[in-house]
C-alpha cells in the first residue's frame, strides 16, 4: 500500500471518528433533560450570599522571588507547601506566615508539589521529568539545604502534577507530559502501575492534572491537553474506566467533589464542568463572561468542604466563587481588597474548609478566611 493510499485511509478514518464523536455528543445531550442549576431553580433554591466580611484576605505569604506554580495544604490544616519558578519549595506555617523550610531544588523548573498525608515529607516535579521527595525531618547540609531523599525516575516528559495516595506516605501518583500517569512505590522508587501510554484508552496528549478520590483511593481522574478527563482504577491499569468529553480546550485542572461520586474540571476553554463518575454524564457547565469581555482560561479549581462552592482561578487574575447548585458566580476574590496582581495559577482549600490559599504569578500566596459561611460551605 502506497503512502498516498495510507494518507487517504487515515483521513477517512479520522472523519469517521469525528462523526461518531459528534453523534455521541448529541445523543448525550438528548438524554439530559435538565442540569443541576435547572433542577435547583425549579425547587426554589436561593444562591449563597456573602457579606463584606464573610471572606477576607487575612494573610499574604511573601518569600518567593518567582512565579508561584503550585501549592498544597497538610491534612492538619496549618501548613502549606508552595513551588515557584525561583527554584524553591517553601513550607509555610499558615497561622503565623513563617517559613519553616526553604528547599533549593535540583531543577528550577518546578510545576507541582504535594504534602504527604503525615506532613513529614513533600514531593515535587517539573521539567526534569523526575518526581523528587524531600523528608522534612532530615538534617540539612553545610549550606543549609535539604537533600533529596528519593528521586522517582521513569517519565519521558515533564511531571505536571503529583499527589500522595490518601493515608499513605509510601505511594503517590504523578501525571506527565508523556501522556501517562504513574503510581509509584516511594520506598523502592519503582513504578507500580502505568496508566495510558501504549494503551488505546489512555490520553492522546499531555496529562496536566490528577485528583485522587478521597472516598476510594483506588480511583483517580486525570485531565489532559486532549480536552478530556479520564477515570482510572489503580487495580486495572490497562485501560481507563471512563472518558469524559465536553471541553473544547486543554483540561488544566481536575478535582474530586467531596462525596467522591463527582468531579470538577477547569479548562483552557474558559469553563468549569461537573461530571458524574457513575453515569459519565456532564451535570453542569460553569461559564460567565469576565469584566474585560475576554475569555480567561481556568488554571485551577477547588471545592468547599460541603461542595456547595466551586472556586476557580483564571489567567486574568479573577478568582470566581461559584454556587455549584445554581451555576452562579456569588463572589470574585479578584475584585476584593488585597487581591492578587497577576494570573492565579493554583489554589487549595484547607482540610477543615475554614481557609482558601491562592498562588499567583505576582510571586505571592494569599490566605482567605471564610467567616459566617462555615456551615454552608
Amino acid at each position: 500500500m502506497s503512502v498516498a493510499e495510507l494518507k487517504e485511509r487515515h483521513i477517512a478514518a479520522t472523519e469517521t471518528v469525528n462523526n461518531l464523536r459528534e453523534r455521541l455528543k448529541q445523543r448525550r445531550l438528548s438524554l439530559l433533560d435538565t442540569d443541576i442549576a435547572g433542577y435547583a431553580r425549579s425547587q426554589g433554591r436561593a444562591p449563597v450570599t456573602f457579606g463584606p466580611t464573610d471572606i477576607l484576605c487575612c494573610r499574604t505569604l511573601q518569600g518567593h522571588t518567582g512565579k508561584v506554580y503550585s501549592l498544597d495544604w497538610t491534612s492538619e490544616k496549618n501548613r502549606i507547601v508552595s513551588a515557584s519558578q525561583d527554584g524553591r519549595l517553601i513550607v509555610w506555617n499558615a497561622l503565623t506566615s513563617q517559613k519553616t523550610h526553604a528547599i533549593k531544588l535540583p531543577c528550577a523548573w518546578v510545576m507541582t508539589c504535594a504534602f504527604s498525608p503525615t506532613g513529614q515529607s513533600v514531593a515535587c516535579g517539573g521539567l526534569d521529568s523526575v518526581c523528587s521527595i524531600f523528608n522534612l525531618n532530615s538534617p540539612t547540609d553545610r549550606d543549609g539545604n535539604l537533600n533529596v531523599s528519593r528521586m522517582l525516575s521513569g517519565h519521558k516528559g515533564y511531571v505536571s502534577s503529583c499527589q500522595y495516595v490518601p493515608g499513605e506516605d509510601t505511594h503517590l501518583i504523578t501525571g506527565s507530559g508523556d501522556q501517562t500517569c504513574v503510581l509509584w512505590d516511594i520506598t523502592t522508587g519503582l513504578r507500580t502501575s502505568v496508566f495510558g501510554g501504549e494503551f488505546q484508552s489512555g490520553h492522546t496528549a499531555d496529562v496536566l492534572s490528577i485528583s485522587i478520590n478521597g472516598s476510594n483511593s483506588k480511583l483517580f481522574v486525570s485531565g489532559s491537553c486532549d480536552a478530556t478527563a479520564r477515570l482510572w482504577d489503580t487495580r486495572v491499569a490497562s485501560r481507563a474506566v471512563r472518558t469524559f468529553h465536553g471541553h473544547e480546550g486543554d483540561v488544566n485542572s481536575v478535582k474530586f467533589f467531596p462525596d467522591g461520586n463527582r468531579f470538577g474540571t477547569g479548562s483552557e476553554d474558559g469553563t468549569c464542568r461537573l461530571f458524574d463518575i457513575r453515569t459519565g454524564h456532564q451535570l453542569q457547565v460553569y461559564n460567565q463572561q469576565h469584566q474585560d469581555n475576554e475569555m480567561a482560561h481556568v488554571t485551577s479549581i477547588a471545592f468547599s468542604i460541603s461542595g456547595r462552592l466551586l472556586i476557580a482561578g483564571y489567567t486574568n487574575g479573577d478568582c470566581y466563587v461559584w454556587d455549584t447548585l445554581l451555576a452562579k458566580v456569588v463572589l470574585n476574590l479578584g475584585s476584593l481588597q488585597n487581591s492578587h496582581e497577576g494570573r492565579i495559577t493554583c489554589l487549595g482549600m484547607s482540610a477543615d474548609g475554614s481557609a482558601l490559599c491562592t498562588g499567583s504569578w505576582d510571586t505571592n500566596l494569599k490566605i482567605w478566611a471564610f467567616g459566617g459561611h462555615r456551615k454552608v460551605i
